[in-house]
């Protein structure tokens, strides 16, 4: 069972994955939300089971898995229909985060929280007891989208402009973490923030 909980982020582009594994290389248990929001609405689950009661059964394929296709052509079309799919999913996942860190070995556990701005930060996620940014310059998060997605800049510029500002991620933080440059230094944060959260979780 894990002592301390901490709560990983950052934009697009800005290293969260690498972070994670390094992270994992050192034997620390990271709980993805992208993973958790694809368990909490798996064929069975009672994610699905809300979901098709409130948007129809067409919302699901013919072997009961989630059309996310149709979903999404419908929760962007209307703020409404984000907002009820986002009610049924969002406190499951938090919980499913929640559950796999406290149930983790070893003396912490990280979220990795890709949206935690955008998701009411600190508010809705109380049990975190630090937050990791992971900050890079915009103009890197940019150069960076365009070459591991092959869009242009005009998309990395928009899909940027989607999240949340740099300045509301640092504003969440108590650690960050810049990841502009060498990866060997990269290693060295990583190496410094284990040794500090396994001091903080012993104080616990």
């Amino acid at each position: 069972m894990s002592d301390c909980i901490i709560g990983l982020t950052g934009g697009i582009a800005a290293g969260k994955s690498e972070l994670s594994r390094r992270f994992e290389a050192l034997g620390v248990t990271v709980a993805d939300a992208d993973i958790a929001a694809r368990a909490v609405v798996a064929p069975g689950s009672e994610g699905l089971a809300r979901i098709a009661a409130r948007f129809g059964p067409g919302i699901l394929l013919a072997d009961g898995q989630l059309d996310r296709a149709a979903l999404r052509q419908r929760i962007f079309a209307s703020a409404q229909e984000r907002q009820a799919l986002e009610a049924i999913t969002h406190p499951a996942i938090r919980q499913l985060l929640r559950q796999t860190c406290e149930q983790a070995d070893g003396p912490y556990a990280i979220a990795a929280i890709p949206l935690l701005a955008e998701a009411g930060g600190r508010q809705q996620y109380p049990w975190l007891d630090r937050v990791l940014v992971v900050d890079v310059p915009v103009a890197v998060q940019h150069a960076r989208l365009m070459q591991r997605d092959g869009i242009t800049a005009e998309l990395a510029e928009r899909m940027i402009a989607a999240q949340a500002s740099r300045e509301a991620r640092l504003a969440l933080a108590d650690d960050v973490v810049v990841n502009d440059g060498d990866p060997a230094q990269l290693q060295a944060h990583v190496e410094r923030l284990d040794r500090c959260y396994r001091e903080l979780a012993a104080r616990r």
